[in-house]
Parts: structure tokens; C-alpha cells; sequence
């Protein structure tokens, strides 16, 4: 978004937040507008856990008064988007954000609001540094480190000019820190990953030094993505045997478990020991390949972690895994017609072989190229229906694109409980595609709508 527009928002904003609350000091008031919703809600969530799910009234805002909150790291979330959010006593939040661009049109507003810009003016940059990091990949250690050291300074002095304008707290410190910090030593452990450590140490003794830098217990950060993401890859690299290649371990049970024993080895605060545990457990497990030696993953995961949430939501992915299996009747979930009309997902999708495919309203170029395979598949594969789901509920604009993009509405659907739904099904990408047949009976239930392989198992399946 063009600076000048993003600051007309934030004093827009100051304007709205003042005619509306007064900041509380002892509490906390969160409110907003989102422009183009692509849900009816906004939700906070705190450890993983939901805290409050908001309903955007007629004019797609929302606001909402705290009086008590475990201060730090939230996530709000507008399916099928979210972000980091940081919250203290005494802040009061406006922010604004526009679906068609959701990350680079969110601007917050209020007290409070400072340190949450930095967070994603850091977000920003790193997002935009990624296609030419791509390419330095194939340098030499000394040259990727140089390149990677020159970006970490460059963010350093943006923080200690942000921080010299600002009276941040302890915590604040820490996590506006951690926002570029761990990130671009996350960059140098995926560079040793994808060039092998053996080749990284014969070509440079001291490349891993600067891991003496760092905090691998760090309370504050058990669930802030950027550092979660870096102790994730930190390891990565310390679970890997002698010379073997990461991309290849990575899909093996065996690999997965030998991480699980380095957290528990290694991570001695039990909030990020726990949750390290369980992004490790949905990486195992949403690796369909391994369904058989998922058991085997699933009693040392049982073992290690502490947290009976995670247990619960990790063995309930496991049950769904479990149904989603072939020859097993596809679970049934509520969809939502083009006229609006609720309907069971197994009075809809039965009476022939039907593909199921899936699109999201915040990502139309998707849903466009989706289109193109799909009348591929038509001309090639005709014994099969081919049902496109909108991952949220359906509106107004949605429907007249259809129309104009000339789109059957009779084989297009939404989810109208998201949550449920995608758990249900196991949907983690918008390039799933599931297969069944006519009685509603899986025959793929994890297939790559997109992959080479797609029309492949297409063909196995059409008798």
C-alpha cells in the first residue's frame, strides 16, 4: 500500500478510536474494520488457544473490551488469514485491514499501536527479501552469511531507532527484537540444511557461532512464530546423522522422533517444550505417507509432552486421518449452496465419481487457474463430477464473478463451518483434492489437485 494511503488510515483511525474509547489502564480495548470480510468474525487467540471470536457488525467492524488478559503474544485471525499481535495493559487497539491484501494493508492505530506497526513493518520486509535470498543460496558460506549479517544490521538500526522514539517494556523489547533476530538466523540454519553442516564446517569452523547469540528457552517467545519457526529448523540441523541429506530424512518417522528426543533432551520451559512437541507431531502426521508408522510416532509423543490440549488435538488429527483413509465413506460436513441454502456434504456429493477441489474468496487468481485445470480434467476425464468448495461462506461479490466467469453454480459449494469442516477432512492446503465414488466412498483422500500425479490416479480410479 502507498505510504501516503497508509498514513491517511492511521489518522482515520486515531479519529475512530477516539470518538469510540477511552484507553483503559488496567485493561485492554481491541476493535477494527475489515474491508472485503472473508468472514463473519474476528478471533484472539492466546497459547494456541481461543480466546474470543468477535462478530463483525453491518458496517465490518468489530471492537471489544478487555478487563484481564495474560499479556504478550496473540493471534487474531479472519479466516483465512492471521497475525501476530501484540497486547499490554492499557493498550487500545484500532487496526484495518482490506482482504484483497490482507498483511500489506494492516495498519493499527491507538496506544499500543507503535509496536504492533514494527512488527509488521519487520514482516514486510523479510516477506519482500525472500525471492532474493532464493538466490543466494548457492553461494558460498562466507558470501550467504556476509549478505545475511548486512540485512540483520540493517533491521538492528531500525529497532534502536524505534525503540529510542519508544517507552517499551521488557517484554516488548524481547519480542520486537526476536522479530528480526530470529528470523535471519533461522535463514542460516536453512542454508546449512539445504548445503549439508559437513560442507558448512569444511568451508568455515566458526559459521554456527552465531547460535551463542541466542536463547533456546525463551518463555516469552514459546509461541511466537518467528522463533518457534528458528528453534524448529536449530533442530532440524541437530537431529540429522552423519551424512544424512535433510530433505530426505525429513519425511522418515525415525527422523521426526529423534527430534522429539532433542526437545525433551534440550528444552528445559515447558510452555515452548510442549509446543515445539506438537508442531512436530502435525508435521509427522500430515505426512500421509507415514499413516502406518504414525503409532509408533504417536507413543513417544505421548511419553514427552505435558500438555493434555495438545494431546487431545493431535490424537483427534490422527482419528480424522483415520476416516479419511480410502474406502471409507467421506464424513459428512454442512455446505452452503450459491442460493444460500444449507445442505449435508453427503446428500450433495453422491450418485457419481466426483472430484473435490477447493478455492478461498482472498486468493481469485487461484480460483481462476483452479478453473483452467478443471476444464482440462472435463475434456479428458468426463466420468467425473468436479465439485469446487469455497473454504469461506459465500457472498454477494462471489457469486457475480462466477457468473461472469461463466461457472456452473450447481457443482460449487462453502463451507459453513470452516473449523469443522477443514478438521473433518484434514484440509491444510487449498490444493488438496480429494477423490470418491459414487456412493460417497473415498478413493484419495489426500491428493495434490495440482501435482503431475493427480491425472494419474484419476485414471486408476475412473472404473
Amino acid at each position: 500500500m502507498n505510504q501516503i494511503i497508509k498514513r491517511f488510515c492511521q489518522c482515520l483511525l486515531i479519529c475512530i478510536c477516539s470518538c469510540v474509547s477511552e484507553p483503559d489502564p488496567n485493561g485492554v480495548f481491541l476493535g477494527g474494520q475489515i474491508i472485503n470480510p472473508s468472514s463473519k468474525t474476528v478471533s484472539l487467540f492466546k497459547n494456541n488457544k481461543l480466546i474470543d471470536s468477535i462478530v463483525l457488525n453491518e458496517k465490518n467492524r468489530f471492537q471489544r473490551k478487555y478487563d484481564s488478559l495474560d499479556y504478550g503474544i496473540f493471534k487474531f485471525e479472519h479466516l483465512p488469514e492471521n497475525q501476530n499481535l501484540l497486547l499490554e495493559k492499557g493498550d487500545s487497539i484500532w487496526f484495518r485491514t482490506n482482504t484483497s491484501d490482507f498483511n500489506s494493508s494492516l495498519v493499527f492505530s491507538g496506544r499500543g499501536s507503535a509496536k504492533n506497526n514494527f512488527l509488521m513493518e519487520i514482516y514486510l520486509s523479510l516477506q519482500k527479501e525472500t525471492r532474493f535470498l532464493a538466490t543466494q543460496y548457492a553461494q558460498n558460506s562466507n558470501v550467504f552469511e556476509n549478505v545475511i549479517d548486512s540485512l540483520l544490521e540493517e533491521k538492528k538500526l531500525k529497532w534502536i531507532q524505534f525503540d529510542s522514539l519508544n517507552q517499551l517494556t521488557s517484554k516488548a523489547k524481547i519480542i520486537s527484537q526476536a522479530s528480526y533476530v530470529y528470523p535471519y538466523a533461522n535463514r542460516k540454519e536453512r542454508y546449512a540444511l539445504i548445503r549439508g553442516r559437513k560442507k558448512i564446517n569444511e568451508q568455515d569452523s566458526s559459521y554456527f557461532n552465531f547460535r551463542k547469540h541466542l536463547n533456546y528457552g525463551e518463555r516469552e517467545l514459546a509461541y511466537f512464530e518467528p522463533y518457534v519457526t528458528y528453534m524448529l529448523n536449530f533442530l532440524n540441523q541437530k537431529a540429522l546423522l552423519e551424512n544424512e541429506v535433510f530433505f530426505q530424512a525429513k519425511n522418515n518417522t525415525d527422523f521426526n522422533i529423534r527430534r522429539l528426543a532433542l526437545i525433551d533432551k534440550l528444552v528445559a520451559t515447558d510452555d515452548l517444550r510442549n509446543n515445539l512437541a506438537r508442531s512436530v507431531a502435525y508435521e509427522e502426521l500430515i505426512n500421509f505417507k507415514n499413516f502406518k508408522d504414525h503409532p509408533k510416532f504417536l507413543e513417544f509423543f505421548l511419553a514427552m509432552n505435558t500438555s493434555f490440549e495438545y494431546v487431545a488435538e493431535i490424537m483427534s488429527l490422527q482419528a480424522s486421518l483415520q476416516k479419511m483413509q480410502a474406502k471409507q465413506p467421506l464424513p459428512d460436513i454442512m455446505l452452503e449452496d450459491s442460493k444460500f441454502k444449507k445442505k449435508s456434504s453427503k446428500t450433495v456429493l453422491k450418485g457419481k465419481p466426483t472430484v473435490i477441489y477447493f478455492w478461498s474468496q482472498t486468493q481469485m487468481n487461484h480460483y481462476k487457474k483452479t478453473q483452467e485445470r478443471v476444464d482440462a480434467f472435463k475434456k479428458e476425464l468426463p466420468e467425473y463430477r468436479y465439485v469446487g468448495i469455497c473454504i469461506q461462506p459465500y457472498n454477494k461479490l462471489v457469486l457475480d464473478y462466477q457468473k461472469v466467469m461463466e461457472i456452473n453454480p450447481l457443482n460449487q459449494y462453502a463451507f459453513v463451518d470452516f473449523e469443522n469442516a477443514s478438521k473433518k477432512w484434514v484440509l491444510t492446503l487449498l490444493n488438496k483434492g480429494i477423490i470418491i465414488d459414487k456412493k460417497g466412498k473415498i478413493l484419495e483422500g489426500f491428493g495434490n489437485f495440482y501435482s503431475m500425479n493427480f491425472k494419474t490416479i484419476l485414471d486408476k480410479n475412473k472404473n
